[in-house]
């Protein structure tokens, strides 16, 4: 049985680049959607879902920003689709502002084909290793309860309360939970389980 090709919406209002980029990764051997705005992006991954979108920052209606902004607000179960931002604004404070809303990397214009190509290849295997990995991850069912509450924002007092434990069972399963994910400290722990799907806030 053939596996099927990975998916990728690529988000460029302008239409020659659009189709040069769409051009090229086919010839990869990828499927490829296009949008031509920010709404169109936004409502094409929500319709369905790609392995990965590459999207503009300078767009009609909706800039990339709030896609990605929009795309978390609405749907955080998409936290594990790469989000590339296509780009010729090359100053740090636009990366610097892309980075803090999750994009995954940037790829400047006029687009090097090449660095494009390696970029998407490198993201999907990430994203691949990613959904494989919390199977290798084994938490046990009090671990992704005190886990669930810390990263709801409770303390360790709190969540022995909810769950009518001590602080220092909570902190022991907690300290547990971490040292199987293979963080340092609590809230990585959290970010960690939670963008992996190991739990639910």
């Amino acid at each position: 049985m053939l596996e099927a090709r990975k998916t990728i919406l690529c988000i460029e209002d302008d239409r020659e680049t659009a189709a040069l980029i769409a051009e090229e990764l086919v010839e990869q051997g990828f499927a490829v959607d296009v949008a031509h705005n920010g709404q169109e992006g936004l409502a094409a991954i929500l319709r369905q879902p790609p392995d990965i979108v590459l999207c503009d920052i300078s767009l009609p209606f909706m800039s990339g920003f709030d896609v990605l902004e929009r795309l978390t607000e609405i749907a955080p179960g998409f936290g594990y689709m790469p989000f590339v931002f296509l780009t010729a604004l090359t100053d740090r404070e636009n990366e610097l502002k892309g980075r803090q809303l999750g994009a995954d990397d940037f790829v400047r214009k006029p687009v090097d084909f090449d660095v494009l190509v390696a970029i998407v290849n490198m993201r999907l295997a990430r994203a691949l290793r990613n959904d494989s990995w919390p199977n290798l991850v084994d938490l046990s069912e009090r671990e992704v309860e005190t886990l669930t509450w810390a990263a709801r924002g409770k303390t360790s007092a709190e969540i022995a309360r909810i769950l009518d434990l001590t602080k220092r069972t909570v902190d022991f399963h907690i300290d547990n939970a971490r040292l199987k994910l293979g963080v340092a400290t609590r809230i990585q722990a959290a970010i960690k389980a939670t963008s992996c799907r190991l739990i639910e806030p």
